[in-house]
């Protein structure tokens, strides 16, 4: 029986290391946004693999091919809200560098697509966004359409959501560390 019990405790224990304290270790967060250098890679240890799978669900490429951020939060540690109107501001020459695309998704407190109006779940450098005067992309992230600024809608659910930035084919600048994704800034 006191084998037993051990066992189970060893296993309870393990499983918070994994979705609690290894996430930690290995997680990287600027501005609201976190991510993780180094999954994928074949090299990786059992718990910078098993941080990366708790963090980003899915499949995880090398940092050479996809570097990946998410957030909750806004710049200043709020959760994201529907309830709220938020700015992702671009400024001119800082788009994501990549070597292929970059890519912007929401998706609810559970992580799922956000059904809207315009069925659109993801912005990107290939979807038309509109540049301001000084060449700088403001992405709209509200639940309510900015009649003036479609082209630059995520539309967001009522309720809590996520946001995931994602770089296929990263340039230098975020192999290296050096780019910073900008905060989302709350605009009402």
């Amino acid at each position: 029986m006191d084998v037993v019990q051990g066992i189970l405790i060893g296993a309870g224990l393990a499983f918070v290391t994994v979705l609690i304290i290894v996430p930690i270790a290995y997680a990287t967060g600027v501005n609201g946004w976190v991510t993780m250098y180094g999954c994928g890679e074949p090299s990786d240890g059992i718990f910078l693999r098993a941080a990366c799978g708790v963090v980003f669900l899915g499949p995880i490429n090398v940092p050479q091919e996809a570097m990946y951020w998410t957030t909750k939060k806004d710049g200043t540690g709020q959760t994201l809200s529907g309830a709220h109107d938020y700015i992702l501001h671009l400024p001119a020459g800082q788009l994501p560098p990549n070597n292929a695309f970059w890519s912007l998704t929401m998706g609810d407190a559970k992580n799922h697509f956000v059904p809207n109006p315009i069925n659109r779940y993801s912005v990107s450098d290939r979807s038309g966004l509109v540049p301001n005067a000084d060449g700088s992309v403001d992405i709209c992230i509200q639940n309510v359409d900015p009649a003036d600024h479609e082209s630059n809608w995520l539309p967001a659910p009522s309720g809590n959501f996520i946001l995931w930035l994602r770089v296929y084919l990263p340039g230098q600048a975020i192999l290296d560390g050096e780019y910073k994704v900008p905060p989302v800034i709350q605009i009402n």
